[in-house]
């Protein structure tokens, strides 16, 4: 995928995410049905930008999230990156259908629970010459923020992304009563702390609990420590 013009994030060494370029910064929310299933994502409010460089917090200690006020200087946060930079279908599992193809890089998981309903992506897949099935299949692939999960077609073999224009979602979860990571969308670059671009797509989650073992990705350890940012949605 090619890069979205003029944006980008630079990992600092053990510091906060630098942004550059004009994009969005705003809270998206899991939404769940009746049961806690995570259904869909609500838009929350926006934060005012005045500039085209901000920096936002990696270590989750800053009062002033998302937004970074130096305390991973204080903390004495160990921001040391230790994700590869391996390409997506380099470490995808292939699931075959009928029709679609499901490709899953397991260590990506931002723990969103979207791929869990209705019998689970995975078993899914098998019941995509349905096209009631096919598209609540889609529905729920193309709703994983980290991009762990990317459906194919199977007689093109292209990938079948959801159009998403460049933003950062800052993920909330409420039935969780967590707080999730950095949602990176629409194709915007990531620079690692010695300038080297991991490769561009169009779906990527961002540490900001600062206890991911894939930093700067995250793995769902927000979820294992309970983070809470206090942000108001």
């Amino acid at each position: 995928m090619k890069p979205a013009p003029g944006i980008q994030v630079k990992v600092t060494p053990n510091g906060p995410y630098e942004v550059s370029g004009e994009v969005p910064l705003r809270i998206e929310i899991i939404g769940t049905n009746e049961e806690g299933e995570s259904e869909k994502w609500i838009t929350g409010r926006s934060f005012p930008l005045n500039t085209q460089r901000f920096l936002l917090c990696r270590c989750g200690h800053s009062q002033r999230k998302p937004f970074c006020d130096g305390s991973h200087k204080t903390v004495g946060f160990d921001g040391t990156e230790t994700a590869g930079h391996a390409k997506y279908l380099e470490e995808a599992e292939l699931l075959e259908g009928p029709a679609m193809l499901l490709t899953d890089v397991q260590h990506l998981c931002a723990f969103a629970r979207f791929c869990d309903p209705n019998g689970q992506v995975w078993s899914t897949v098998n019941d995509t010459n349905d096209p009631a099935a096919r598209e609540q299949f889609l529905r729920q692939v193309h709703a994983c923020p980290s991009g762990r999960l990317v459906a194919w077609d199977r007689a093109t073999q292209t990938p079948v992304e959801p159009k998403l224009s460049p933003a950062i979602g800052i993920i909330e979860d409420p039935v969780k009563n967590i707080s999730g990571p950095l949602w990176l969308m629409g194709g915007i670059e990531i620079k690692d702390a010695e300038g080297t671009p991991y490769e561009v797509r169009n779906r990527v989650t961002l540490c900001r609990c600062g206890a991911s073992a894939n930093k700067p990705f995250c793995d769902g350890s927000h979820a294992a420590i309970g983070f809470k940012d206090e942000i108001a949605p």
